[in-house]
């Protein structure tokens, strides 16, 4: 199915979105990329949603993207004696230990003794999403006396953020490990690390993955900030979580971290998602906020892959009607000249390589002459990320012979990927890019495409041609090369 918008959606399934049926009509609303969120559903659960996809791939005859997304070391507090918990008053004194007796209004377990050993006095502890603040006073090796600052409820396994100090916490615990494997042998084509604070939490997933599938991580703590530039680099994607994000730092500071993501994800050409509370109130309302369509405006303003939805999709009363929204307001942006005036402007590369300056040269022909499409041929995506980058007016079509490089290439900006047969001649090449062109509704015969490739073929990294082409080619040659 020809998409109408260049931004990609991703869809979270859950319990609102189960079956085959649901998958269908997600994906016929617009979902480029499912997620399957690894904190919620057995494996049992997991695999079925993983088949459904994969047969609504097989049905529609196109590149579905699968997002595995790890739960990581979440830190959650006790339980107290009080199932109702208790609401701590702003002022008052209250201690976490490792004391697992059920806790009251003075006291609770925390049962991290990393948390422990990382804190100082001065630190903040965060409960239940931020909304009681406390304070540290003092702290040894089994204990954390604080000062409430900002009041509220707390109550059983609330979520504790830590946000002033790196904790010795690998980004993969057991469950995440045993979560890898199994999603890895299923065949999902992302997985995504949640509470990444250092590149080697990137390097030991990659090492586990064994390359079957492509790492992004999620930027959500305050120390992804500070090493940002070394967790980029081990990473091939980048989301911007912004819900523990504006937990853990000031709200005000989000919206600036964004923007300056983003950009530098474009800038390497390396897919980014801006996700959390995009359409929140779609979870029990058939219609968004106008705030909330602001935000997924500024995502696309900004020149975001993709732009994500969690529980709206998941375990929302709307799912299908949030993604037509995301989608809608995808085509209302980009149909607007200001959108077109700001990627031309924020088009901020340094050409270092052959391959820069071939999309780049790709990228201005098609804005001088009439061009329906660019067509470009891959082994690993490099190439289609690379023309992507440019954020060209015309479509871009990424063929590759390779289903896993199709699949992951669902979730890079403007990009229609497909599988075509292994190639060892660019006039096969062309083509092989002119059918697809037309058969995927890009092009007529009378119509011209670019096509960039690189030779020799099957060689990851060699992009070095570009050929405008009739969009008969096939009429030229006798027979067809393929």
């Amino acid at each position: 199915m020809k998409r109408d918008r260049n931004v990609k959606i991703v869809a979270t399934l859950g319990p609102a979105s189960d079956g085959y049926d649901m998958v269908r009509a997600l994906y016929e609303a617009g979902a480029d990329v499912f997620r399957l969120n690894l904190s919620h559903g057995s494996h049992e659960e997991i695999a079925a949603r993983h088949a459904a996809i994969r047969k609504v791939e097989q049905d529609v005859e196109r590149p579905i993207a699968i997002l595995a997304d790890l739960q990581g070391p979440k830190l959650r507090c006790g339980v107290f004696a009080d199932e109702d918990g208790h609401v701590l008053e702003t002022g008052a004194a209250f201690r976490f230990d490792l004391d697992e007796t059920p806790g009251d209004d003075t006291r609770v377990c925390l049962p991290h003794t990393e948390i422990f050993e990382a804190l100082t006095p001065g630190a903040r502890l965060l409960v239940n999403d931020g909304k009681v603040r406390l304070r540290v006073e003092a702290c040894g090796p089994d204990f954390a006396d604080c000062t409430v600052i900002a009041g509220g409820p707390v109550s059983n396994r609330k979520g504790v953020n830590v946000p002033d100090v790196v904790l010795p916490l690998a980004a993969l615990s057991d469950k995440d490990r045993a979560d890898l494997e199994f999603v890895c042998a299923l065949g999902v084509d992302w997985l995504a690390l949640s509470f990444v604070q250092r590149a080697a939490d990137v390097e030991e997933a990659r090492a586990l993955s064994k390359g079957r599938a492509a790492i992004l991580s999620k930027i959500e703590k305050p120390a992804a900030i500070t090493a940002f530039d070394e967790i980029f680099a081990a990473s091939d994607g980048i989301m911007v979580a912004r819900g523990d994000l504006g937990v853990e730092l000031p709200v005000q500071n989000v919206p600036p971290i964004q923007k300056r993501l983003v950009r530098k994800c474009r800038a390497a050409a390396k897919p980014v998602i801006v996700a959390t509370q995009m359409l929140e109130s779609m979870i029990e309302s058939p219609m968004p906020t106008r705030a909330e369509v602001s935000d997924v405006a500024t995502a696309l303003y900004e020149g975001a892959d993709a732009v994500m939805l969690s529980a709206e999709s998941a375990a929302g009363q709307f799912p299908v009607e949030a993604v037509q929204t995301m989608r809608n307001v995808a085509i209302e942006v980009e149909s607007d000249p200001i959108y077109r005036d700001i990627m031309d402007a924020s088009r901020n590369v340094t050409k270092t390589s052959t391959a820069d300056a071939i999309v780049s040269a790709a990228r201005e022909i098609a804005e001088t002459v009439d061009i329906k499409a660019i067509c470009c041929f891959t082994q690993s995506g490099r190439t289609a990320a690379l023309v992507a980058r440019e954020r060209p007016r015309v479509p871009i079509v990424a063929l590759t012979p390779d289903a896993h490089v199709a699949r992951r290439m669902c979730l890079t900006w403007g990009t229609q990927s497909y599988l075509t047969g292994t190639l060892t001649r660019f006039k096969g090449a062309v083509v092989s890019a002119a059918r697809t062109a037309r058969e995927g509704g890009y092009a007529t015969e009378e119509d011209q495409i670019i096509v960039v490739a690189g030779v020799p073929f099957n060689v990851q990294g060699s992009t070095n041609i570009l050929r405008v082409a009739p969009c008969a080619e096939r009429l030229i040659y006798a027979t067809d090369p393929e």
